[in-house]
């Protein structure tokens, strides 16, 4: 039962975690998003109705400062969607070294560090559910994406760690693992990706990004959401360390 929930998403102002505010509102839950971008957290608060605030997620005071606005509002946190993240394609001998270390903190430390505010509360209640946004690249490798699949491949490693920990307690942990998934992040990759694999930008696309599915097929945000909003109903709690992966049949190869 998801109404009447706390739920904390981060990430929340556009793309994939902007599709799980929207649908976690409907479903009636009490949503708090964080985002880096302060603009786009005002649009979605004023247009769904839920709270949120700007903070820097690569910090460990950001990830606090979100926790302890949640709890000050709700008084606890119920869910939490850790949905925030960034890509940057490069071969790994032209990494930035700051860029590495930037994705590390949001995507892998944050993640950890927002499930550890969160958790007393959840054991507490003897009931939470966490969902990280993993990537199809949590479970297999691209080449150009180092510090991306990297922090997938490490976040799933946490997840299952969490999911042990937290069954005795009511608290479900779990990955989705989809692939390319139409967001705005994603459409930035395209240019991107053309540049390093030397190829044009319509091409992409068919010879990158569904070259290995079987359904050839962009995701939608929506259907990510609808995945995340099972993992955090009834229907799944007995359903823990897993990574679910939303593929097109990319890792049946």
């Amino acid at each position: 039962m998801i109404k009447g929930k706390v739920a904390l998403i981060t990430g929340g102002a556009s793309g994939i975690g902007k599709a799980i505010t929207t649908r976690m509102c409907k479903e009636g839950a009490k949503v708090v998003i964080a985002d880096i971008n302060a603009e786009g957290v005002k649009k979605v608060c004023e247009e769904l109705g839920c709270e949120g605030k700007a903070v820097d997620l690569s910090t460990r005071e950001g990830c606090k400062v979100i926790v302890d606005y949640a709890v000050e509002k709700f008084g606890r946190v119920d869910i939490l969607g850790n949905i925030a993240g960034i890509q940057h394609v490069c071969p790994i001998d032209q990494f930035p070294e700051d860029k590495w270390d930037f994705m590390i903190r949001l995507m892998l430390t944050a993640p950890f560090l927002l499930t550890k505010y969160c958790w007393p509360y959840m054991k507490e209640n003897g009931w939470g559910r966490i969902v990280n946004l993993s990537s199809i690249h949590g479970l297999v490798a691209s080449e150009f994406k180092s510090c991306y699949v990297t922090a997938k491949h490490g976040l799933f490693g946490m997840t299952k760690t969490a999911a042990l920990e937290g069954g005795p307690l009511g608290i479900t942990v779990n990955c989705i693992c989809p692939a390319y998934v139409m967001t705005p992040l994603v459409e930035g990759q395209i240019a991107d990706q053309a540049k390093t694999h030397n190829i044009p930008e319509e091409k992409v696309i068919s010879d990158i990004m569904l070259s290995k599915a079987a359904i050839k097929k962009m995701l939608d945000p929506s259907t990510v959401a609808d995945v995340f909003v099972f993992l955090c109903s009834d229907a799944a709690e007995s359903i823990t360390g897993i990574s679910l992966p939303i593929d097109g049949g990319w890792t049946a190869n």
